[in-house]
């Protein structure tokens, strides 16, 4: 028999489960809202407080009892306090036109400001509109960065010491040499000053090349100067059979002794080059001191230096020794800063050749020699028909 009374009980439960629903997904996004770790307010249109999330409890101090129904204005700090920042960006058409993640400045319960990031929505409901604000707290953000900007600026001072450094090290290692020949020679010449007779016309030889060693220490300083501040130096048209001669003199200076022979063989079609003659005499005469180094204590002490047309354009030098050679692990790291073979070295004397050679537009390199020792190799540019035509026309 129908009964209206089990219809009725019927409907009461379907509904007492679509409440309990609603209620269980309310539930499970207010939980879901809460977990959000941004703040979210939401306001109407006359800046009025509807929600405040837990988050935004957390973020402002203040508990969402406290400020739903408040206007918003009690959360923004000056100059925003002074009217509504998002009703304000509502059109006629009921868009909002806020920029998304404009940064502006709110206010804590304290009376506390922070930096934060605000986006914001809008909803419309019936003839209503209603705002959806989600705001970062940019603190900590603003934290890193000033961390990370002094970091990076620690890290620029130190590559500032470390250039110095390098600096330091590169013109002690380029003056060594001259000055070392300079006090080689006034040593001589004290020595020859105190003879009787005194020779004069040997005196007078060691103490002008003395002074060509003072003129050239001079000069390194003078062009290290030049190429770290301009990045290049003036180039001339050189005889590289007479550079490198010249180079290979100041490097015997006082290995004569040591029993070193060096010969020299340089084609006469790649004898003109266009550098910068006391950078690559520098380059040259380390090279030459490192090989009459490596030969110490070997039986067999030769030094050849030569130099090859390589190209249309360019010209390899090389300067082989028949020293110990160099240990593989180690050579094709030699022109690196601080990477040496000598136990006395500082390794940056082949860093600073690299420097030169590369400033030149050439490469350098070192290889094993066949029978015994190393070959140090560097490439240069030549003089070609268009470069002769230049100067003629200057």
């Amino acid at each position: 028999m129908w009964s209206p009374f089990a219809r009725t009980g019927s409907s009461a439960r379907a509904a007492e489960a679509a409440i309990a629903d609603l209620k269980s997904r309310a539930a499970h996004l207010q939980a879901i809202l809460d977990s959000v770790p941004d703040a979210m307010i939401v306001i109407d249109d006359h800046g009025i407080i509807q929600s405040f999330s837990a988050a935004a409890e957390r973020q402002f101090g203040w508990p969402a009892a406290e400020v739903i129904g408040r206007d918003v204005n009690m959360l923004m700090a000056s100059p925003y306090r002074n009217d509504h920042y998002l009703t304000r960006y509502l059109t006629g058409g009921g868009q909002l036109a806020a920029p998304i993640g404009e940064p502006v400045s709110g206010q804590r319960r304290d009376g506390s400001t922070f930096p934060m990031e605000l986006s914001a929505g809008v909803i419309s409901s019936s003839d209503r509109h209603y705002f959806t604000g989600f705001v970062r707290d940019l603190t900590e953000r603003q934290d890193s960065e000033r961390r990370l900007q002094r970091v990076q600026a620690e890290l620029a001072h130190v590559s500032r010491l470390s250039a110095m450094g390098e600096m330091a090290a590169a013109l002690a290692h380029e003056l060594n040499q001259p000055l070392t020949a300079t006090a080689s020679y006034l040593q001589g010449s004290l020595q020859l000053i105190e003879e009787t007779p005194i020779r004069e016309a040997l005196l007078r030889t060691a103490l002008t090349t003395a002074n060509q060693q003072v003129l050239r220490a001079g000069a390194i300083i003078r062009r290290l100067r030049e190429f770290v501040g301009k990045g290049e130096s003036g180039r001339d048209t050189e005889s590289l059979e007479k550079l490198l001669e010249e180079a290979g003199a100041l490097a015997m200076i006082g290995a004569k002794d040591k029993g070193v022979r060096m010969t020299f063989d340089v084609q006469s079609d790649a004898d003109l080059v266009l550098v910068d003659k006391v950078q690559i005499q520098q380059v040259a005469m380390n090279l030459m001191r490192n090989a009459i180094e490596a030969m110490a204590g070997c039986e067999r002490r030769e030094l050849t230096v030569s130099a090859r047309q390589s190209g249309s354009e360019t010209v390899t030098v090389s300067i082989a020794d028949t020293g110990h050679g160099i240990a593989p692990e180690i050579i094709d790291r030699l022109f690196q800063p601080f990477v040496t073979s000598k136990s006395q070295g500082m390794g940056v004397g082949l860093s600073i050749s690299r420097t030169i050679i590369e400033a030149h537009g050439g490469h350098i390199w070192a290889e094993a020699r066949p029978s015994g020792g190393t070959i140090f190799n560097f490439t240069l540019r030549t003089i070609t028909e268009e470069d002769w035509l230049d100067a003629a026309v200057i």
